[in-house]
């Protein structure tokens, strides 16, 4: 079984000396030849502040480390505002800055010095960059400068937009802020859930162009891009699913939708995307007539749809979730829990052996801790909020 005292033992192993925290191959050692890279220090930040809450050792440590790279390391762009999305790469995501935020948010809840200055900072850029009250979304990605936005838009990016929010209103709370940015991460959710993907037989869209207007044909010739994969991706339904709950639970009079929608939405992905190849595990996309795409099992999907699970289970009282999720774990225990490291591999065939057409190495422990917390710990707000 799967622990998050040594899954954390084996994340702190990404702390690098100069500052932030590193990628992390697939023997638990920072690869060098990498940049450092902007998500995975504001994931591991995040983790590690977890972590403090829950009274780990030398977590505090570690995440002040996160906190002062983010703060005050080359990752920040001290001159033009907001944080490069690495050493190498100056682009402006709001994938990115979604992860800054979080990271924030839980540094702050904790109680960690520079947290909450890091995670207004973090707010004050994704509302004045990346959030366009019109639409109820954010956008996708400046250049370096904040001069060119791309056409593109994507759910992903918003679906970490709601997540981080959502967090960063529990740590900001009782300010008017707090009630402006869940009302923000509820009117994303409506309109990728309760629309997009209500609409479409809960097959969700990811990508999009300027106006919002859905692309189902993108990336089909990169069909297994890390974060824009052609198709429906099947772990984030699970992922939307439960933010639509972290919503309910954390206002004071919820739209009845926002349940109905995510049980609609966790059903057709777990009755879908299970053995969609006739192999055990969840394909990590699916075309739009439900048949695989790319067929490689990703830890990240199976993780989400554990910790949705769990979230179902709490909130209706149906055992039915419980076991499935249950089911779910003990399949991850045997097939992708690596007793060297502590971690799951990050990626695997259908047959279960050792993948790398999408992901290389076990790079960070963000989805991995949070089902963990999430499984043994169901939450009515975000992760952050929970462990206050």
């Amino acid at each position: 079984m799967t622990h998050l005292d040594r899954l954390l033992d084996f994340a702190a192993r990404s702390r690098l000396p100069g500052g932030g925290f590193g990628y992390l191959g697939s023997d638990g050692r920072v690869l060098a030849d990498r940049p450092v890279e902007t998500l995975i220090v504001a994931r591991m930040t995040h983790v590690f502040g977890l972590a403090q809450l829950l009274g780990h050792p030398k977590a505090d440590e570690l995440v002040r480390h996160g906190v002062a790279a983010l703060t005050d390391g080359p990752l920040r762009d001290a001159d033009r505002g907001g944080w490069n999305a690495s050493t190498d790469d100056d682009t402006k995501a709001a994938y990115v800055h979604a992860f800054v935020v979080l990271a924030g948010s839980t540094a702050a809840t904790a109680g960690i010095e520079g947290g909450r200055a890091l995670l207004e900072d973090a707010v004050e850029v994704w509302q004045g960059r990346f959030w366009d009250d019109d639409q109820g979304l954010a956008a996708d990605e400046w250049d370096g400068g904040w001069t060119r936005l791309a056409d593109y838009r994507g759910a992903n990016a918003n679906m970490h937009g709601v997540e981080a929010t959502l967090a960063a209103a529990d740590a900001l709370e009782p300010t008017a802020t707090a009630g402006r940015l869940r009302d923000q991460a509820v009117r994303s959710i409506q309109r990728i859930v309760n629309g997009f993907a209500r609409e479409r037989d809960w097959r969700l869209p990811e990508h999009f162009t300027a106006d919002w207007t859905p692309m189902p044909e993108y990336n089909r010739d990169r069909p297994a891009d890390p974060f824009k994969p052609y198709g429906v991706t099947v772990g984030h339904q699970f992922e939307w699913a439960r933010l639509a709950l972290h919503a309910r639970a954390a206002l004071p009079e919820p739209p009845p939708w926002l349940l109905d929608d995510a049980v609609a939405l966790f059903d057709a992905a777990a009755t879908r995307g299970w053995a969609a190849d006739g192999h055990p595990g969840f394909p990590y996309t699916l075309d739009w007539n439900d048949r695989p795409v790319v067929d490689a099992r990703l830890h990240w999907v199976l993780c989400e749809a554990v910790a949705a699970a769990a979230v179902l289970a709490e909130v209706t009282g149906e055992a039915r979730y419980r076991e499935l999720g249950r089911a779910w774990r003990a399949h991850g225990e045997a097939l992708f829990a690596d007793p060297a490291t502590g971690n799951w591999h990050h990626e695997l065939t259908p047959a279960g052996e050792i993948g790398t057409g999408t992901w290389t190495g076990q790079p960070d422990a963000y989805h991995l801790a949070q089902m963990l917390l999430l499984d043994g710990r169901p939450v009515r707000g975000s992760v952050a909020a929970a462990l206050r």
